[in-house]
């Protein structure tokens, strides 16, 4: 049921108002608040998904009310109701964040279609901060080790400047959560994290999907198309596997940190962009230095943070809590109740040699709930998660 609260200091206003939005929706719940004073703190009180609020009153004016909001509650939509002679602060309150603005006397039809939009941006907001909430869970890194707490103690203190950062560690270990968990953290978050696994693009076609191209640049480019520094312009860009990136590819990237400025293949005009890189390797670049196939210039670029993650036999000690967060994810996934693990089988899964670290131990718990009994036995561990 939403919930509305007008905020006006006339009440034959409010009583207007009140009818209005009562009669066309008997689902609205309607409350009001005399003066600015008294509607800031039903707000601080309250939960409301829209906010009608006047613009000249006593004791607290409407643009008072409305920076109050946007400090302690600024999900909530603001639609201010302006005099005639109040035109031009209604118009300066969308600056500052309103929703919108009506008139004095309210027009019905723009009164009622001001309400619905105003309520379905404000469930829109809802809807998007749960699917974040989701998205941020898939990337929770899971773990009470000295060395994962070590790596979230450096997440919290470099996620908000926007230093660049090169995470290493062997393939399977979560290289990627380091990378969103940077991002999730970062004064970036809204804006896009958009990922490139550099050893999966030839090298012929790399430039092209980070820096884009122009029609005509090669045979099959039939249309101007955009790379990914551009798509994650203002947000993060993640490039994972860059020890596999091509000299010629790794000299534009060097451009870009350096200038803030790409080109498209094909294109001589430069582009502007406002990106935090990432980037990722399974590889020791310093020996790939030395052997000439990656840049030394670029690497100090890079690592001005460097993040290790280790392999999952340097902190066994999580394996219990991993296979907790496992069983519970894949159970969701399949729609079937959580399979618990006897303490044997937990002991001899911490024993195992995990070359493949968390994506090995990820695919084994996801065998073992499938094939295995009610609870996973030791017996169990022996049959089905043998190498």
């Amino acid at each position: 049921m939403p919930k509305i609260l007008i905020i006006e200091d006339e009440a034959a206003i409010r009583r207007v108002l009140n009818k209005i939005l009562s009669e066309e929706n008997d689902t609205y719940q309607v409350e009001e608040a005399e003066d600015g004073l008294q509607g800031v703190e039903k707000i601080k009180n309250e939960d409301y998904d829209l906010v009608l609020c006047d613009i000249k009153m006593p004791k607290m004016d409407g643009v008072e009310v409305l920076e109050a909001v946007k400090k302690i509650k600024p999900e909530i939509p603001m639609v201010m109701i302006s005099g005639h002679g109040d035109l031009e602060t209604a118009v300066n309150t969308m600056r500052l964040g309103a929703f919108d603005y009506i008139s004095k006397p309210p027009d019905l039809n723009r009164l009622l279609n001001t309400v619905r939009n105003a309520l379905d941006r404000k469930q829109l907001v809802v809807e998007n901060k749960i699917l974040k909430k989701k998205v941020s869970k898939n990337y929770e890194m899971i773990g009470n080790s000295e060395a994962i707490n070590h790596i979230k103690t450096m997440i919290e203190k470099v996620a908000p400047t926007d230093a660049r950062v090169l995470i290493t560690g062997p393939n399977g270990t979560g290289k990627e959560l380091v990378a969103h968990q940077l991002h999730e953290k970062s004064e970036r978050c809204n804006a896009p994290i958009i990922e490139v696994n550099c050893a999966a693009i030839p090298s012929e076609l790399i430039e092209s999907e980070l820096f884009g191209h122009v029609k005509g640049a090669f045979t099959s480019a039939v249309k101007d198309r955009a790379g990914k520094f551009e798509a994650a312009h203002n947000g993060t860009i993640f490039l994972d596997e860059i020890g596999d990136m091509s000299l010629p590819a790794q000299a534009k990237v060097l451009r870009a940190l350096q200038e803030n400025l790409i080109q498209r293949v094909g294109a001589d005009k430069d582009i502007k962009v406002d990106v935090r890189v990432i980037a990722a390797t399974n590889k020791d670049l310093k020996k790939e230095i030395e052997e000439g196939r990656f840049r030394e210039d670029l690497y100090h670029r890079l690592a001005v943070i460097l993040i290790k993650v280790p392999a999952l036999n340097e902190r066994r000690e999580d394996i219990p809590e991993l296979i907790v967060h496992f069983a519970a994810k894949i159970a969701l996934e399949q729609g079937n109740s959580t399979k618990q693990f006897s303490k044997a089988a937990i002991k001899l899964l911490q024993e195992y040699d995990w070359t493949g670290n968390i994506r090995e131990l990820r695919n084994v718990i996801e065998r073992l709930i499938i094939l295995g009994g009610n609870e996973i036995s030791e017996q169990d561990v022996q049959l089905f998660a043998s190498k």
